[in-house]
């Protein structure tokens, strides 16, 4: 009789039905089928199935409603540089140094601010804001600027990129809108005292200001730099941001009179619609909001936690906080709207990730030795961490192997 044919190998199957059995594969079982053959190799390197595992890694690229932020970058790579982040695995690097100038408000330093694209850094130092370029592949940062953005009489307070275009707020009460790729720029008055915070969405533009008050000014045509509403806050402004529904925004006072430091008011008409919390201690004040999502906010501030508001569940208390394991005050918080939060601390140059599933500090790095400086904010993709202290530039690279 004739022999029976061997069977034929799993790879054999149609490539929808490998795809479909892959799917219940974890990043082990992946990595070792991409030993067996070329074809399996091919097939377990593709994106569709990385792309489950990714959503429960740390700063994988994807948000909670699983939108990809890094859609250049193979998410199997980002799946390993994630386990980097979550390790502490990495190479630091100073890669800027100016001199300390001393201040007479808020702190003795030059505080920095910092925001990053795909491209550049664009650092604020002193009246200026620098952009620096990327190098290629996150092998680095050029150490000399590309663009310089002028405009303040006194050192820049915050500022945000949004559009290819940047605003800030200064010391001398001022805003300055510039067109990063062009010479367009405007400069109006905007407060008797610093701008200490500002937010640009839609066509608006938020700020907050030591004179007690936040305003909401108009870029549209024919209004550039009118102020379309003034809101009393009775307190110092320390942190402000848009909400991504266009319908609302939220300040950080200082907590300093006897009512909550977080509120949120419309942006169209200026009214107060809710206060956060109900149990502040007096001097909490609240120094970085961030918006996830319309309904979900981070805050943290002088009272060393970090705090998770969901504004459909409940105003008066949020749903999750962590607590700053050496009782400093929070100075910045970044979150990568899934998992992951970086915070900055008012000692050390300390920086901290957090995983929301768990309670306690996932991994931390001293960046500032023996002499103390906050990290006054950080920024950072899914390979690279960015942190501004007072007087260099720190960057925290994940890539390594």
């Amino acid at each position: 009789s004739r022999a029976a044919s061997p069977p034929s190998p799993l790879w054999a199957l149609p490539e929808e039905l490998l795809l479909l059995i892959c799917s219940y594969l974890d990043a082990q079982a992946l990595g070792r089928l991409a030993q067996v053959c070329r074809r399996l190799r091919f097939l377990s390197s593709r994106d569709l199935l990385w792309r489950r595992i990714a959503r429960g890694c740390l700063n994988s690229g994807f948000t909670q409603l699983g939108t990809d932020l890094a859609p250049g970058i193979p998410v199997k790579e980002r799946v390993k540089v994630s386990q980097n982040w979550r390790h502490g695995r990495c190479q630091r690097e100073t890669v800027l140094k100016w001199k300390c100038k001393q201040v007479a408000s808020f702190s003795s330093f030059l505080m920095p601010w910092m925001e990053l694209d795909d491209e550049y850094l664009y650092l604020s130092q002193a009246e200026n804001i620098q952009a620096y370029h990327l190098c290629a592949e996150g092998t680095g940062l050029q150490r000399h600027p590309q663009a310089i953005f002028s405009g303040h009489q006194e050192d820049v307070c915050r500022f945000v990129l949004v559009n290819s275009h940047i605003v800030s707020g200064g010391g001398d009460g001022s805003i300055v809108l510039h067109k990063i790729h062009g010479s367009y720029s405007v400069k109006f008055s905007a407060h008797e005292q610093e701008v200490n915070c500002v937010d640009f969405q839609g066509g608006l533009i938020v700020s907050g200001s030591r004179d007690r008050t936040a305003k909401v000014w108009s870029l549209s045509a024919g209004r550039v730099g009118q102020c379309l509403h003034t809101v009393q806050t009775e307190d110092r402004v320390w942190s402000i941001a848009i909400s991504p529904l266009l319908s609302s925004f939220v300040t950080g006072t200082a907590c300093c009179g006897h009512t909550s430091p977080l509120r949120i008011w419309d942006l169209e008409s200026g009214q107060l619609l809710t206060c956060l919390g109900t149990d502040f201690h007096h001097g909490a004040g609240v120094l970085d909001v961030f918006y996830e999502t319309p309904s979900l906010l981070l805050s943290c501030g002088y009272d060393t936690y970090i705090r998770y508001w969901d504004i459909r569940t409940s105003t008066r208390k949020c749903v999750q906080e962590w607590e700053e394991p050496h009782d400093s005050a929070l100075y910045c918080i970044r979150s990568d709207k899934n998992h992951m939060i970086a915070s900055g601390s008012s000692y050390y140059g300390v920086v901290r990730l957090w995983d929301k599933r768990q309670t306690r500090c996932l991994q931390s790095f001293h960046l500032s030795s023996p002499t103390s400086s906050p990290v006054y904010c950080l920024r950072f993709s899914t390979t690279h961490l960015y942190a501004a202290l007072a007087s260099a530039l720190h960057v925290l690279d994940f890539t390594t192997s």
